[in-house]
Order: structure tokens, then sequence, then C-alpha cells
């Protein structure tokens, strides 16, 4: 966490941001990269969720921009608890996941505007502005998830799955029980092949699969593809 003074600071003009992601990469080079332009103002960063309520609590930002899957506490719950306790402070997702659940969980939290990392600063840069205002803006990967959750007819009720294994990955797990490839899930899904490979790395620790070939055996024995 960036240190950062008490209480809140004079205006400056410029839109005052916090940025929370777990991963000091994409972390740091978002505050470069906001910090660059003329009416953006980064005062803090966080690389967990109760970072963000804390850094959020000293520096009274307009908006943080926040990833979803962090440690401590989620940016879902992160999410609930901003709009709780700082309504005044637009929440703006930034992350890796486009499937409907994670839209549909940090919207209903109170998020403004969601948005994947395929994002270009421009474009995170304008739903930053958008929130501050009220405004809510969700990328086009975003849209399609969401309106391909919404033609979808009735889900069945869920059923157990083995190994703690959440439904998301079951379903891609039957996908490649199926046979389609890591870019035809991705298009299936409407998710990032970044999001994919993720979610397949989790399913074959879960299954304790070395491959794809161990993953579809044991989608077979399991009845998942």
């Amino acid at each position: 966490m960036t240190p950062a003074p008490s209480g809140p600071p004079e205006s400056s003009g410029a839109l005052r941001i916090v940025v929370a992601d777990d991963q000091a990469t994409v972390r740091e080079g978002l505050v470069v990269l906001l910090g660059l332009l003329p009416d953006i103002e980064v005062v803090a960063s966080a690389a967990d969720g109760e970072q963000a309520l804390r850094v959020v609590a000293e520096q009274h930002p307009d908006v943080i921009l926040l990833d979803l899957h962090m440690p401590v506490l989620d940016g879902v719950e992160a999410t609930r608890r901003l709009t709780k306790l700082h309504p005044e402070v637009a929440v703006v997702v930034l992350t890796t996941y486009a499937d409907d659940t994670s839209i549909l969980a940090a919207l209903q939290a109170g998020a403004r505007s969601y948005l994947t990392k395929d994002a270009d600063r421009g474009h995170i840069a304008q739903a930053l502005r958008s929130a501050a205002t009220g405004l809510t803006v969700l990328d086009p990967a975003v849209h399609a998830a969401l309106l391909a959750a919404a033609a979808r007819p009735g889900k069945p009720p869920e059923r157990k799955l083995p190994d703690g294994l959440t439904h998301r990955e079951a379903e891609i797990l039957g996908l490649i029980a199926r046979g389609l490839s890591n870019s035809d899930i991705a298009a299936e899904l409407y998710l990032s092949s970044h999001t994919i490979k993720s979610h397949i790395n989790r399913i074959f620790a879960k299954t304790g699969s070395a491959d794809r070939v161990g993953a579809i055996r044991y989608a077979r024995q399991h009845d998942l593809g």
C-alpha cells in the first residue's frame, strides 16, 4: 500500500483515483499509465481488498479502480463494503474475468462500471470519468456475456461437484471433454483466452490431471463431459 496522508486533501481539480490490484506489475503499470493523464491523479494504490478499504477511508477519492480476484478480501466483498461505507466513491471493476457470474456479482455489490483487462488506457480513463459523474460503462465483452446469459434458458438445480470444482470450471472441463480448444472455449463462453487458461490450470490442479487427456478421463469418470 502506498503511503497516504490522513484526512481529505484539498481538491486540485483532477479526478482522484485509487488503484487496487494484487498483481504488483499490473498495479504499478496502471498507476504510471493513469498518472500520465493531465486530469487524473492516482492518490494511492492497494494490493488487496482490506488495503483498498483503508486507503479509500484515508484518501476520499472520486473513484476506485478495483480488481475482482484479490487476497484477504475479494473485489466483490470490497465493492459491497465500499458502497455501504463510502457511497460517494464510484467503483470501477477492472478484471480478467468476463463471465456473467462475476459481472452480476460485482454489479449487484454496487460496482458502477465493469471493464476487462483488454481495455486500453483511453477506455479505462473514459470509464473512470463517466463513473465519477454517475454513468455506467460496460465494455463489449461484458455486454456480450450479459446478453448471452439473458438468452440462455433457466438453469437446472446445481449439482454438487467433486474436488472443489466450481460450476464454471466444470463447464470448461465439459467443453475440453468435447474436444474444444482454448480459443473455441473462449468464444463459446465470451471469455478471454487468458481467463480460459487460468481456469484450465486450476482444473488440472484440482483434478490431478497432467494434461488434457487426463482431464478428459476425469470428466468422463465423473460424468462431466
